[in-house]
């Protein structure tokens, strides 16, 4: 069950209710087990996410650099909190319990890239609509 929930969100982008009534049926399985499987994994999301996704350390290290005003920041900047996405569709923004890179805290992921000792002043750079994968224009 879980391949096909994989499936599908790499398909839709996140699992729509339809979708898990269809693996209810074609598996068998009551709809209570689908969405239990689903609930239980944090990979697996139930709106459509944006376009680039800002990922915002929270853990500890990171929180005592100040990476929860770097979030709070972000949302104002977006007009989301975490776990939503801009009205455009442009961006989501989450927060994680650690990256597993303290050293670099506060960090920013945005689209796979990580962005260490985050300020404040630098969050612009991480909203630009440009589509690219590090928001200063550059690819990769």
């Amino acid at each position: 069950m879980i391949s096909l929930l994989q499936d599908i969100q790499e398909a839709f982008g996140y699992l729509p209710e339809a979708a898990l009534k269809v693996v209810s049926e074609r598996t068998g399985r009551p709809l209570v087990d689908v969405y239990g499987v689903a609930t239980f994994y944090k990979l697996f999301r139930f709106k459509p996410r944006g376009r680039q996704l800002l990922s915002v350390c929270l853990g500890t290290a990171c929180h005592v650099r100040g990476s929860a005003q770097v979030a709070e920041e972000l949302g104002k900047k977006l007009g989301v909190k975490p776990g939503e996405t801009s009205a455009d569709g442009e961006f989501t923004l989450e927060t994680v319990n650690c990256l597993g890179c303290c050293a670099i805290g506060p960090v920013v992921v945005k689209e796979g890239r990580y962005h260490g000792q985050v300020t404040l002043k630098e969050l612009g750079g991480l909203v630009k609509k440009d589509g690219s994968a590090n928001g200063d224009g550059r690819a990769g």
